[in-house]
């Protein structure tokens, strides 16, 4: 007898199975993402500040500000995530030149974050719980953004083989942090009672102030000798030469800021002389930073013609030129000229249209599996 045998249906031959959701790795998470925090946190924080009010403006900012706290959050678990699971990773992070760095980015992450809950997130946050939450992010972003400013130095010293021409301007970033807390600083003296803490608040910052200037007064010329003696910076890291804005803008910032609540926190003759400080110091640095804005600008046109790559460098064109936002914003206040208030809305502009790109390309890169596949 033939038996015939009957065929298969299709669903038997395949049988259907639950569709398994694969999570990115974070093998490759580098300290370098903090960068898309801190550049989300300041489009808020900026924005809410400019001379002109938008309707709607404010809301928009605030739900800006705290997008940039969940993807603080959500970094933080991962790079713990990074530690943990892949602690030779991260081991090499830190003995690698070019990654090392942004450890800086990790305090101003923080910094960010924390100065937006007490300005634009204050209504999110809640009046009372934004104090202490603003002073925990600026109490740890400080002294990790201290720590970032020795320990990395240290190991590009005595561990990292640098060489003649890699000199980056990724290497202001651990530098920079303190000038970020110097301008975070004139935000919660006010909140300090009178007499010695509020004046050892605001002269701790002006010191922060003077370590970050000092430092980026060592570093920058090294950067344009590279420049000059090696050529453009390669197309993928051309937006890195815009991290140099960061502690023009961010001195610019903090000096004015603190200039505001001088008059409350020390004597009044030398309050009067830190306000003058201001103009005299921001005035002639913008200008540098506009300078600068230039250069950078050029040479990501010239870059972009030859076909720059999408990679997390482009997160350079979003928080440096968000603290020459803030930077003019201050000088307008400080001057009276309308002039600054227009560069302020302009740079706002550029910084808002940066991120938008910078973003939508970064959940791209993700969702495709571009951006943590390897080290871009």
């Amino acid at each position: 007898m033939v038996t015939v045998a009957q065929p298969r249906s299709r669903l038997s031959a395949s049988p259907r199975r639950p569709l398994a959701v694969r999570l990115p790795s974070v093998r490759e998470l580098g300290p370098n993402w903090y960068a898309a925090v801190m550049g989300t946190a300041i489009v808020g924080t900026a924005g809410d500040a400019l001379p002109v009010r938008v309707p709607g403006l404010h809301t928009v900012c605030a739900a800006v500000w705290a997008l940039s706290a969940v993807l603080l959050a959500v970094l933080l678990a991962a790079r713990a995530a990074h530690w943990v699971r892949h602690g030779d990773r991260a081991r090499a992070h830190l003995l690698d030149p070019a990654v090392a760095p942004f450890y800086g980015c990790l305090s101003m992450a923080l910094l960010a974050v924390g100065a937006g809950a007490l300005t634009v997130g204050r209504g999110l946050v809640g009046g009372h719980a934004a104090l202490p939450v603003a002073a925990a992010l600026f109490a740890v972003g400080t002294a990790v953004g201290l720590v970032a400013a020795v320990a990395v130095p240290y190991l590009m010293v005595v561990r990292h083989k640098v060489t003649p021409g890699s000199a980056s301007p990724v290497w202001l970033l651990p530098v920079v942090a303190p000038m970020v807390s110097a301008s975070f600083g004139p935000l919660l003296v006010p909140h300090l009672p009178a007499g010695q803490g509020r004046e050892a608040l605001l002269l701790a910052s002006y010191a922060m102030f003077g370590v970050s200037l000092l430092a980026t007064l060592l570093i920058l010329p090294v950067v344009f000798a590279r420049l000059v003696h090696h050529g453009p910076l390669p197309l993928a890291l051309t937006p890195a030469l815009f991290l140099v804005l960061g502690p023009l803008g961010q001195s610019t910032t903090a000096v004015n800021k603190l200039a505001d609540v001088a008059p409350r926190a020390i004597e009044a003759s030398y309050a009067h002389g830190l306000g003058a400080l201001a103009v005299v110091y921001g005035v002639p640095v913008m200008g540098f930073a506009l300078l600068w804005l230039a250069l950078a600008g050029a040479m990501v046109v010239r870059a972009a013609r030859a076909g720059l790559p999408f990679t997390m460098s482009w997160w350079a064109f979003t928080f440096p030129v968000g603290t020459c936002v803030t930077g003019a914003q201050t000088l307008a206040r400080h001057t009276g000229l309308v002039a600054y208030e227009w560069l302020a809305i302009v740079l706002y502009v550029f910084l808002a249209v940066a991120w938008a790109v910078a973003g939508v390309l970064t959940v791209r890169g993700v969702l495709r599996g571009e951006l943590l596949a390897g080290r871009r």
